[in-house]
């Protein structure tokens, strides 16, 4: 079979392509024998370059780029990124910021295609099982994988680094040197320069041995997914948490298994052995008056209710005061909280008079009565009673009238805010989905 023909299958038929490219050997024949597949199979091609700024070059790199595409007819698109490597590295922070900028530009019904070849397949299960990964971490990358609501197809995973350079060879293609790609102090270059010519030189087929391990460890992965999605699909809540009510009765080896596949479910990177371990002792099995919560990156796990919530770090608003002075347009609240709009449905309240200016605050003092309930009770009562878990009790929007609490979005209406079914307005709180805001 032909590079072309291969190529041509593992788009699987997808018609409209984003290209990572980056102007390196790799990147620049994929979209070529993209480019070349585009008249027959009516490919709608883009591309997008990744500025990281590391480099001294990488003005130079960006100027070829726009040159390349123009010359081949494609649209490019040129992100500049920040690489903050203190956490993760420079290598994961990098690639963590691609990809971050990768799912922001991808068009309604794109999918993203980047040229990831068997070498550097090879590179990636031996980085997995340096760092002592299990069959998910060894199943290295598929060839093709949900990306949001896209697709990611890495179309070029069955080809040898040397098939890519003959083809460039033959069509005189041109492309740039990352000198970053010879030091050895980053682990994946260690690898290429050092480790992966060696094994292939001893042993020619090992790269695609390697890869077809990989393959099977994605297979097993794929086996657990299929026989655990029942059992994750019982315990998953419609808010998207965990009911650990009956974890205490199923074996370790399960309960890490149903972790991991939540925890990725909810857009959430797989978790170390350690992590998982940490979820189990120090959340889980805490005290059941406690309120335990454990981070994880940029992300916490809390139980709340005999069940386990995944969720986004993010600043206090406590303390912040929204006027909303044209209830017509919609308000955007900070941090990634949502939007709040008049709409059909929603929390209904009476309109506020002339008199009164409309906020929107997260915090309030004192005891409140509320519509369809007697007497007054304090707010941390009302938050319970509603069954709002602690961190939503400080991000809720609280709407005011002037200096009185009128509404809690979503959970309650003050008697200082009722008003006949049908005759108030209605305030609805759109938020983002689970993966993004719990």
């Amino acid at each position: 079979m032909t590079q072309l023909a291969q190529l041509e299958q593992q788009l699987d038929g997808e018609r409209r392509l984003l290209v990572a490219f980056s102007g390196g050997l790799d990147s620049t024949v994929l979209l070529h024998q993209l480019t070349l597949l585009r008249p027959r199979l009516d490919l709608q091609l883009r591309a997008i370059h990744i500025h990281h700024g590391l480099s001294p070059h990488a003005d130079r790199w960006a100027q070829h780029c726009r040159a390349v595409c123009a010359a081949w007819q494609v649209t490019l698109e040129t992100v500049n990124i920040q690489v903050d490597g203190r956490e993760s590295g420079i290598e994961g922070a990098a690639r963590e910021g691609r990809y971050r900028a990768f799912r922001q530009h991808l068009q309604r019904g794109e999918a993203l295609v980047t040229a990831q070849h068997l070498d550097d397949q090879c590179e990636t299960l031996l980085l997995a099982l340096k760092r002592g990964s299990g069959p998910a971490g060894l199943a290295a990358m598929p060839a093709s994988l949900a990306l949001g609501d896209s697709r990611l197809l890495r179309p070029l995973l069955q080809c040898r680094r040397e098939a890519l350079e003959s083809w460039a060879q033959q069509h005189q293609l041109r492309w740039v040197e990352d000198e970053s790609n010879q030091d050895t102090r980053y682990d994946r270059n260690f690898l290429r320069q050092e480790i992966v010519p060696r094994l292939n030189a001893r042993w020619p087929h090992f790269s695609a041995a390697a890869a077809r391990s990989a393959s099977l460890c994605g297979e097993q992965e794929q086996l657990l997914d299929e026989l655990l999605a029942e059992s994750l699909s019982m315990l998953t809540q419609p808010d998207g948490a965990l009911r650990i009510d009956g974890f205490t009765a199923l074996s370790a080896v399960r309960r890490t298994a149903l972790l991991r596949r939540w925890i990725a479910a909810c857009g959430g990177n797989m978790p170390s052995r350690d992590a998982v371990q940490r979820i189990w002792q120090e959340v889980i099995c805490a005290r059941e008056d406690a309120a335990p919560r454990l981070r994880l990156g940029e992300f916490e796990v809390r139980r709340y209710r005999q069940a386990l919530y995944w969720l986004p770090l993010r600043p206090s608003v406590r303390d912040a005061i929204l006027l909303w002075a044209d209830l017509q347009q919609p308000l955007l609240l900070p941090h990634g909280l949502g939007t709040l709009r008049l709409a059909e449905t929603g929390s209904e309240m009476r309109a506020p008079r002339a008199d009164e200016r409309v906020s929107v605050r997260f915090q309030a003092q004192g005891s409140f009565a509320i519509v369809g309930r007697g007497g007054h009770r304090p707010l941390k009562k009302l938050w319970q009673e509603c069954g709002v878990p602690p961190w939503r009790r400080e991000s809720t929007p609280l709407i005011f009238y002037n200096d009185t609490l009128i509404a809690a979005l979503n959970t309650f209406v003050c008697r200082e805010g009722s008003v006949a079914p049908g005759h108030g307005l209605r305030i609805v709180w759109q938020q983002p989905s689970y993966g993004e805001l719990k």
